[in-house]
């Protein structure tokens, strides 16, 4: 992890009353776009997933429903007089979404590789589906961020980072499929899956402690925040 230097060219300035009620408005909207397109997301691919017996394209499923769980919890957070007050409670929510999911990819990759389970079939809609996902995310997930870090707010930039672990899960998963499609390796679906729920263990620990943001924002005149002038993700 590389240190940074605050740059004293460009020193922090607070935030004013309307600058704030923005950044909530545009958080709420980010929240709102993000819960829609999971939804759509998780009932593709969990029920493609469940057809073609592939335990990473169910995991991309069911990692939009948790995805889901942590916006609703940013929503909620948000939708108060006091959003601060709800911070460590959605930051709770969503470290817990992080691990549940690791968990249940864990298993059922496990399961695969053991031959317990069925091996995964060809699915020409789960590489579409995390093909348009690579490219919706990031952007939703940018935004949300940059939002988030200008604003100070840790669980906003978590669930930021929820959606960008659903981009890395997009590559992972369209890898995995695409080698199985190509040259017959179920096993790539597994193993897939189980690189994302380490990634998700990762990401769940850092929302869990809190290490998503600064305490407090710091917007520069140059248009960059520098919520986190002394850690680079």
């Amino acid at each position: 992890m590389l240190l940074m230097v605050p740059d004293p060219r460009h020193p922090a300035t607070p935030l004013t009353p309307a600058r704030r009620a923005l950044l909530h408005r545009r958080i709420r909207w980010f929240v709102a776009a993000t819960i829609a397109y999971n939804v759509i997301e998780a009932v593709i691919a969990i029920g493609e997933g469940a057809r073609v017996s592939s335990t990473a394209l169910v995991g991309f499923g069911l990692d939009s429903v948790i995805e889901v769980s942590s916006a609703a919890a940013v929503a909620w957070q948000f939708s108060g007089p006091d959003p601060e007050a709800r911070e460590k409670t959605a930051l709770r929510v969503i470290a817990m979404s992080f691990f549940a999911l690791a968990g249940y990819v864990t298993v059922e990759s496990l399961r695969s590789l053991t031959g317990t389970t069925a091996a995964a079939r060809h699915s020409a809609i789960g590489i579409a589906l995390t093909a348009a996902s690579l490219i919706i995310m990031p952007v939703l997930s940018w935004a949300q961020r940059r939002a988030g870090r200008e604003l100070g707010s840790r669980s906003a930039v978590a669930d930021s980072k929820q959606t960008l672990l659903c981009t890395y899960l997009s590559g992972v998963v369209l890898a995995g499929l695409a080698l199985n499609n190509l040259f017959g390796w179920a096993w790539a679906d597994s193993i897939a899956a189980l690189i994302l729920a380490g990634v998700a263990v990762r990401e769940g620990r850092q929302a869990w402690r809190g290490q998503t943001c600064c305490d407090t924002a710091i917007p520069t005149v140059d248009g960059e925040d520098h919520c986190c002038p002394n850690r680079m993700d």
